[in-house]
């Protein structure tokens, strides 16, 4: 039994919004449970979601909890936020175990500081063998598929999936989910292929009678719908799906049936973000540049890697410093890419001043999405989905300032800076457009995001509605882009179908390799096996993802990490690229062979990685500034 929630102000410290309050009040059914929270970023979702999980704990409907982030840097985050409210959940004589899940954790140094964490409860045996509870929460850390039996992990989503399929130890992470309550944020996130292992897992969870809590700021009615459904097959129910469509809202499933709560907007979280498109990439440029003549800072969000370093480069040279502007995206070491991070958050995060962030400008890609709370003056997006739109608006002024940029902790204060315009790079509006519409004049858009239709639909939502007005519209920006039955204008008809099939495929994907666990653990004469080997995996791509190390050559010609400095010289030294690109990097010079065997037997961790020698076999090159700059075999850069 968990200890009593004491109430949302003396657990928090803050007044609690209209979903908090909804949270802290609600009468809980006696048995489990799915609660669906939709509420816009920024109204305390992940607040709202720890009061449902400490008052089900308190009740006895748990013994734990399991939160679950689409990214690593995610969860990095979210393991930060728990660590200082975990324990609270717990009665004071406990020791509960916080542990952090994903493929990296052990580069993240404050996971590996709260392993052994001091004081602990028993003595060391000796000076050298450290205490039962100390070597029980390093055995439970150590492994990703030990990670889900400590009391409390935060890590990827995809640590429980893999309890659903076919993969060794996958009874092992369904035990430790069974007497947790299962947190899945950002649940609109997923593909339709690691959804459907989400409506898999739920309906296995709620088979074990657990509970779970859902959150989303841009969740589609049909979703919601799916998810639901999902659950109440687990329970064995009737299948009895939403109807209400307001926003923001909860919904609560349970034995008895679904109730669905309209939740309040709430005092100043209404916003009405007027939109702007622009039509060409110089137009931009001049809105980056005149924001920095203004003494502002601006973003520039672009869809894929090599555009973002195109838009640097073309940046930079229109700037008298260059060292103003920052380029951000995935293509960089390890190393550099959380030395990146950490300037950015420094630069444009909620805490800096008006001297840190005059006239800066950084270049991104999706990574500036999520998790990191960062604010802009100015912010331009490339098109792309309405959802994803939404999520990089959240940028944009998300912090009170005032006119020069220095951050206003006071209640009631007013934004002293000129009303914020959110500005989107797109083609120029047709009814009637053709099929190469969105890629004539942003083509990593178009590989990037499949369907154009919904990019056209977004364009158009957007134009009629001339803002993004949350959370009163938010509902109806997200179902005129998803909803049933819309428009498909004939020149994107074949790519719609394209898409559908695509989708359809990955559904069923899911549906192949997850297990059905009503069946017990009987091979499947379907062909699913049980070795880690079948790289049967969480998330579905066209194409895998290759890590590489980046190698040069030390004084006596031996390979050495690209960091050799760093806490974790190999791992730090890696970045993950498509397989097409890893590629193109130019093999290893045949006498550097025995070496690198050498070192995979070293370091089991890098056996799946392949090594770039960064020196030898130009034009691919990689540079702390730009990244990992890959031509195409014609010269021209990848996309």
């Amino acid at each position: 039994m968990g200890v009593g929630f004491p109430g949302f102000r003396e657990a928090f410290g803050l007044r609690p919004t209209p979903l908090q309050a909804w949270a802290e009040s609600i009468d809980l059914a006696a048995g489990p449970q799915l609660l669906i929270l939709e509420d816009i970023t920024g109204s305390g979702k992940t607040e709202a979601a720890l009061t449902l999980v400490h008052r089900l704990l308190a009740a006895g409907q748990g013994r734990g909890l399991y939160f679950g982030l689409p990214t690593m840097a995610t969860s990095n985050a979210m393991y930060h936020r728990l660590g200082k409210f975990y324990r609270s959940l717990f009665p004071m004589e406990s020791r509960p175990s916080l542990v952090l899940a994903h493929g990296a954790r052990h580069l993240e140094d404050a996971f590996l500081e709260s392993v052994v964490p001091e004081p602990t409860a028993d003595r060391n045996y000796t000076r050298e063998d450290r205490t039962a509870s100390a070597e029980c929460r390093a055995w439970l850390a150590d492994n990703r598929k030990t990670a889900l039996l400590a009391e409390v992990g935060v890590g990827t989503i995809d640590q429980a999936l893999l309890g659903v399929l076919p993969r060794r130890h996958q009874s092992l992470r369904l035990l430790g989910l069974a007497d947790k309550i299962l947190v899945v944020d950002e649940v609109h996130a997923y593909d339709p292929y690691t959804t459907g292992l989400l409506k898999t897992l739920l309906a296995g969870h709620a088979r074990q009678g657990g509970s779970a809590v859902l959150l989303s700021a841009t969740l589609p009615h049909s979703l919601r719908r799916e998810l639901l459904l999902a659950w109440q097959k687990g329970r064995g129910g009737t299948g009895e799906g939403p109807v209400a469509e307001h926003f923001p809202m909860a919904t609560q499933v349970h034995d008895e049936g679904v109730s669905e709560y309209e939740v309040s907007t709430g005092m100043n979280r209404s916003r009405s973000l007027p939109v702007h498109f622009l039509h060409d990439e110089t137009e931009v440029q001049k809105a980056v540049v005149e924001a920095v003549r203004q003494g502002g800072c601006a973003c520039w969000i672009r869809n894929t890697v090599d555009e973002a370093i195109s838009a640097f480069e073309a940046i930079r040279e229109q700037l008298a410093d260059p060292g103003q502007v920052i380029l951000f995206h995935a293509r960089f070491t390890m190393a550099d890419r959380q030395r990146l991070e950490a300037q950015v958050l420094q630069v444009f995060g909620k805490d800096s001043t008006a001297m840190e962030r005059a006239g800066r400008v950084l270049i991104a890609t999706q990574v500036v999405e999520q998790s990191l709370d960062l604010d802009f003056d100015c912010l331009i997006s490339d098109l792309a989905p309405v959802d994803l739109l939404i999520q990089r608006a959240g940028r944009l002024h998300r912090h009170c300032r005032d006119a020069e940029g220095n951050p206003l902790s006071m209640a009631g204060a007013r934004d002293g800076r000129s009303p914020p315009v959110m500005r989107i790079l797109a083609p120029e509006w047709r009814h009637d457009p053709g099929p190469d519409w969105i890629r004539s004049l942003l083509p990593g858009t178009a590989a990037v995001y499949g369907n154009p239709v919904q990019l056209w639909r977004t364009m158009g939502v957007l134009s009629e509605e001339g803002a993004i007005d949350l959370p009163a519209r938010a509902r109806v920006l997200m179902e005129a882009v998803y909803g049933d039955g819309l428009e498909v204008p004939v020149g994107l008809q074949q790519a719609e179908a394209e898409h559908w099939a695509g989708e359809r495929v990955a559904a069923a994907s899911a549906r192949f390799n997850a297990l059905d666990l009503e069946l017990g653990y009987g091979r499947s004469a379907e062909g699913a096996g049980w070795d880690d080997d079948q790289e049967i995996g969480t998330r579905l791509s066209a194409e895998r993802t290759v890590p590489v190390v980046l190698v040069r050559q030390g004084p006596e010609g031996m390979l050495e990490p690209w960091h050799p400095d760093c806490r974790h010289p190999w791992p730090m030294s890696t970045v993950s690229l498509r397989e097409g690109l890893a590629r193109r990097l130019p093999p290893l010079p045949s006498h550097l062979e025995v070496q690198a065997q050498a070192l995979y037997e070293a370091h089991p961790g890098l056996r799946r990685s392949r090594f770039w020698l960064v020196e030898h076999g130009m034009p691919a090159r990689y540079d702390s500034t730009l990244g990992a700059v890959i031509p195409r075999h014609g010269g021209e850069r990848s996309s």
